[in-house]
């Protein structure tokens, strides 16, 4: 979070907001519109969510790993991907 709460609880409806909250940032729960999910199966669709962008990225790098080992260091496109990446 960007902001750390100076208390140690967080009321109901906090949690309710916030819930509500995660649920808009899921691809799949912004299907159920309308649809309250369980807090359980909302936090289990949050981890799998996240971590099959983890996979994703995973193999994005992959793949500009791979990219950038078959082109010419000294290339204009090489020299793009590496602007684009600082």
């Amino acid at each position: 979070m960007s902001s750390r709460r100076s208390r140690a609880s967080v009321s109901e409806e906090e949690i309710n907001e916030l819930i509500s909250r995660l649920q808009t940032l899921l691809p799949s729960a912004s299907r159920r519109v309308g649809s309250q999910a369980s807090t359980t199966k909302l936090l289990k669709e949050t981890c799998s969510y996240i971590k099959s962008l983890h996979r994703e990225v995973d193999d994005l790098s992959d793949r500009l790993s791979d990219l950038m080992a078959t082109m010419d260091h000294n290339s204009p496109g090489a020299e793009i991907i590496r602007s684009l990446l600082r």
